[in-house]
């Protein structure tokens, strides 16, 4: 996924703690500038989004960034919690079909957003799986149990991309396996 990267989760080592104050995350076993996380980047934090997401604003150093604020996050304490970065489109975080807190359905229900690359998509495709989306990018996936007990998969492509050329640079989907395992790429 060239516009925003590829990958579901670049970055989740260690742990962090939330400030919500000064909306600062602490981390510990967390080197976030050796990673190269950037501004703009979506942190979900908890298992599944468990506490939600906010959006960096700046890293200070190896183990403190700072979030652009706290409107997307539970409000329950959150120290020694299990993060993911990603570069997901931001506005996914106002979009409350995907919002980890205040998503629709039931407690059945769950609302993801992937980013799905042209090998993913492809194999996703010719599995038959019912994770299947129209095209590469960002999908949106939401499934829950219907009254007959079956798994039912709605997606819908958020982002629809394959590849782009900036400048001297060109960035196309080549396969990252060990983004998910919703979507792997065979």
């Amino acid at each position: 996924m060239a516009l925003w990267g590829k990958a579901d989760g670049v970055f989740s080592p260690g742990t962090i703690t939330v400030n919500y104050a000064n909306k600062t995350i602490t981390g510990a076993g967390t080197s976030f500038l050796a990673a190269g996380i950037t501004t703009g980047a979506v942190i979900t934090i908890g298992a599944g989004g468990t506490f939600g997401n906010a959006v960096i604003s700046g890293i200070t150093s190896e183990t403190r960034i700072s979030i652009a604020t706290t409107q997307y996050l539970s409000g329950a304490a959150i120290a020694g919690v299990a993060y993911t970065i990603s570069r997901k489109p931001v506005s996914t975080l106002e979009d409350t079909n995907f919002s980890s807190i205040t998503g629709a359905g039931n407690s059945s229900s769950t609302n993801r957003v992937y980013g799905v690359d042209v090998n993913e998509q492809t194999a996703a495709t010719q599995s038959g799986s019912k994770y299947s989306s129209a095209h590469a990018g960002w999908v949106g996936i939401h499934t829950y149990i219907d009254t007959h007990g079956n798994l039912r998969v709605k997606s819908e492509v958020l982002v629809a991309m394959s590849g782009i050329s900036t400048g001297p640079v060109t960035y196309t989907s080549t396969g990252d396996a060990s983004d998910d395992a919703v979507y792997p790429d065979s």
